[in-house]
């Protein structure tokens, strides 16, 4: 989670705890795991904290989150991208190719176009 706009509370640490408590709060509601997120405050404005840590929050530790294969450590925004887990797609399961539009060529005839989610083309 980016908490954005921290210049305008001129970096207040006091303020992003708020932010952390009350977000970790909806999270957990809504059935995740408040653990496996990371929480990072940022000035896009100022550009704090996107690609490189900010001198103008030295009360910022880094971030700290749980993933499957362990415990994952960072600072900036672009460390908590990439310790994003990618999904994993089920080869084992059915083919399930959802449709996102049909072309009629001539000529040609009908093509569904469609993305495979599981499963898989061929064997």
């Amino acid at each position: 989670v980016a908490v954005n706009k921290m210049d305008t509370t001129k970096w207040s640490e006091d303020r992003f705890n708020e932010i952390v408590k009350e977000t970790s709060t909806f999270i957990k509601k809504v059935g995740y795991n408040p653990k496996s997120v990371a929480f990072v405050p940022i000035s896009g404005w100022h550009g704090d904290n996107m690609l490189e840590e900010s001198a103008n929050m030295s009360w910022y530790k880094g971030w700290t989150k749980e993933i499957k294969s362990g415990v994952v450590k960072g600072k900036t925004l672009l460390d908590a991208i990439d310790a994003i887990e990618p999904p994993v797609r089920p080869s084992d399961k059915p083919l399930r190719l959802p449709l996102q539009d049909v072309y009629k060529i001539g000529g040609i005839g009908t093509v569904p176009v469609g993305r495979v989610k599981t499963g898989i083309n061929q064997s």
